[in-house]
């Protein structure tokens, strides 16, 4: 049996059935679940008042369980807020004492990397309790990949990509691609050299999506990495305006005006069928022009005891 630690730090989650499933879910599967008042709170569109949503992250460095996991409810956004008085020096503390296998994604990638940028602390990108634990069937794939990022010391990812063929190796990181620009000019944001950088969204045009990764280009952040690696973009798309332009002639002029190679078609996001990434492990991309290989390794993981229950 995990438990599981429930944190609400962004948006009010508006679809409490979907909630209630998710929590059905894990307990069904074995597992504990605690902290479910966050799921009902709310203070106008958030999960309660900035001070509530303060206090359930810096709660985090006092958890007296040896291990557990932090699952975020949803995201939306609110943790922007919250940045300039959140302890980042306690929880990166508390991480290095005995780390929480910390996970979301959306909103929640600004606290990510708050933490990545703090301590070098590692989290997880990957599920979060309504839209992904609370779907009307859990997706498998989904699944699979959470326990295997939460278990494996060292794992393999392959998908299907159309681009050159090329190898890098680096500190993974990323996430959300619109909070990911947000921190561009604050202490909130990583400095990572050659690192693999990884990045999602969602409801974003490709305009939108290519200015974000112009942006990223301009600050010179995409040309300090080795490689770059596209998920899931939900939505991303053109309209009768656009007269052909769509996400593949964003990514086109990204790789005409960039050296840095850009690997496509993850399975990272805002999908129903996403991976898990450790966000700071040790990555080594490899594509053979038509396959992607992506192992990770240097991650914490669940002790001995809960893997054999973390699939229920």
């Amino acid at each position: 049996m995990s438990v599981f630690h429930l944190i609400a730090p962004s948006g009010y989650c508006i679809n409490q059935e979907a909630a209630t499933r998710g929590v059905a879910f894990l307990e069904q599967a074995g597992h504990r679940v605690e902290n479910q008042g966050v799921i009902r709170r709310r203070a106008q569109r958030f999960a309660g008042s900035d001070d509530c949503r303060l206090a359930d992250l810096q709660a985090l460095a006092e958890l007296s369980e040896s291990e557990r996991i932090v699952l975020a409810v949803r995201g939306g956004y609110g943790a922007s807020r919250l940045l300039e008085r959140l302890d980042f020096a306690a929880l990166a503390a508390r991480q290095q004492r005995n780390p929480l296998l910390i996970c979301g994604h959306s909103d929640f990638t600004v606290i990510q990397l708050g933490l990545l940028a703090a301590g070098d602390v590692i989290t997880f990108s990957g599920p979060m309790l309504a839209g992904n634990f609370g779907a009307p069937e859990m997706n498998d794939f989904t699944w699979r990949h959470f326990w295997q990022a939460l278990t494996a010391p060292r794992f393999t990812l392959q998908w299907e990509s159309d681009a050159a063929p090329c190898e890098a190796q680096g500190k993974v990181w990323g996430g959300n691609l619109a909070m990911l620009a947000s921190l561009i000019g604050t202490p909130w944001l990583p400095d990572i050299q050659d690192g693999i950088l990884v990045v999602e969204d969602i409801n974003e045009h490709p305009f939108r999506v290519e200015r974000m990764l112009l942006q990223l280009h301009h600050a010179g952040i995409l040309s300090r990495q080795r490689a770059i690696i596209l998920g899931s973009f939900t939505a991303a798309k053109p309209n009768d305006y656009d007269c052909g332009y769509d996400l593949d002639a964003a990514i086109a002029l990204l790789r005409e005006r960039i050296s840095v190679p850009i690997v496509t078609g993850l399975a990272f996001g805002h999908e129903q069928e996403t991976v898990t990434l450790p966000l700071g492990a040790w990555g080594e991309l490899a594509h053979d022009g038509k396959q992607a290989r992506l192992t990770l390794s240097g991650h914490p993981v669940l002790n001995n005891v809960e893997k054999n229950h973390s699939a229920g």
